[in-house]
């Protein structure tokens, strides 16, 4: 996420171990069902409906492919897309789901974690310990999916309509770094309340700090590591002002692409259903991103195997981690986080304690401790 396309606007324009053949036959799929609604969609529209997309995916981006192109594919559909970008026109991604929910965009892709100092239960889709890999994070996404979309439509007035997770987020420091206990007495960047946690009860300072704002801080001191994933590290340039990178991950950075609701009830019902079932698509592909490419970037960050245009090569130290290191992650998780953040959303949720254990908990065979 390093590099801001030369336009900023577009015109005409899971991954479940089931084996390959069985995963590449349910996405074509999936694909072709997509077309089909959209070009029913397209041959009764008496003109091509508008659609006002707020995207975060720069061209650097692993997942910027990916969203192109259903951008396109909704252009040859019977919608015509308008892409503006956060970073390209100055808006804070803090700020996504009270610009859709504003009416300001149709579409937008937001990064549910930092959003969520909006409404706590949204963070509870990908709580700091919760998930530690991929399979684990599509899990408690799918659990709570139901209770989630509920949320953001009655409190927000939008619609998610793909869930999807950038990749498992790790620790990139610039200092050496061998257990999960050297993070004490460090300055680290946090994106998320849950992750601050984390970062206090191990001793560590947590600096919130926005993706752009991670680079300058790593290279002049003013944070000793950064968490992000391995794809995000490597096109935002990280190991060029990092040494060390500890690959424990302490989340997904789940990230959602919303509607707002009262553009979504405008549309027929054919137009409904030809862009759920190109986000579904889109939302599939993106896992997909997640699971393969962030094991690509971290070898291109340490050293390994580098022949992937994407990345660039660098010989950052890859620490090994200990059964120790997941232990204190776990303890601290079931200890301290579940708690603080269901405190944080009873205030403005009663109950939602409840529902959390009921789907992401029971998913994850954890649970809030009684107060």
């Amino acid at each position: 996420m390093s590099q801001t396309p030369s336009a900023s606007s577009l015109t005409a324009g899971k991954p479940a171990p089931r084996g390959r053949s069985g995963r590449t036959l349910k996405v074509l799929g999936s694909s072709l069902l997509s077309a089909a609604l959209l070009a029913a969609a397209a041959t009764t529209a008496h003109a091509q409906t508008a659609v006002r997309w707020l995207s975060q995916s720069q061209t650097a981006s692993s997942q910027y492919p990916v969203e192109f192109g259903t951008m396109e594919a909704l252009n040859g559909g019977g919608f015509k897309v308008d892409r503006k970008e956060f970073q390209s026109i100055g808006i804070n991604m803090a700020d996504g789901l009270r610009l859709i929910r504003a009416g300001s965009f149709d579409v937008a892709s937001i990064q549910v974690g930092l959003v969520a100092s909006d409404d706590a239960f949204l963070e509870g889709i990908d709580l700091i310990g919760v998930s530690t890999d991929i399979l684990q994070l599509r899990a408690a996404v799918n659990a709570y999916r139901t209770a989630f979309t509920e949320r953001l439509e009655k409190r927000f007035g939008v619609r998610p309509l793909a869930l999807w997770p950038f990749g498992g987020q790790i620790f990139f420091c610039n200092e050496p770094i061998a257990t999960l206990d050297d993070l004490k007495g460090k300055k680290v960047r946090s994106f998320t309340a849950s992750m601050s946690s984390l970062l206090q009860g191990l001793g560590a300072a947590p600096v919130t700090l926005a993706f752009p704002e991670v680079y300058p801080a790593l290279q002049r001191g003013v944070a000793s590591c950064g968490i992000t994933s391995a794809t995000s590290a490597n096109t935002g340039k990280w190991p060029e002002v990092t040494t060390h990178i500890l690959p424990l991950s302490v989340s997904g950075a789940v990230q959602a692409h919303v509607v707002n609701l009262a553009w979504w009830n405008k549309l027929t019902a054919q137009q409904k259903a030809a862009l759920e079932a190109q986000f579904t698509d889109m939302e599939n592909k993106l896992w997909d991103v997640a699971a393969k490419t962030n094991g690509v970037a971290l070898a291109c960050s340490t050293g390994g195997t580098c022949d992937d245009k994407l990345y660039k090569g660098y010989n950052l130290k890859l620490v090994k981690l200990s059964d120790g290191d997941f232990v204190r992650l776990k303890t601290i998780t079931q200890n301290v986080i579940l708690g603080e953040w269901a405190a944080r959303c009873e205030r403005v949720y009663p109950g939602c304690t409840k529902v959390w254990n009921e789907s992401v908990g029971a998913a994850r065979g954890m649970a809030v401790p009684a107060r």
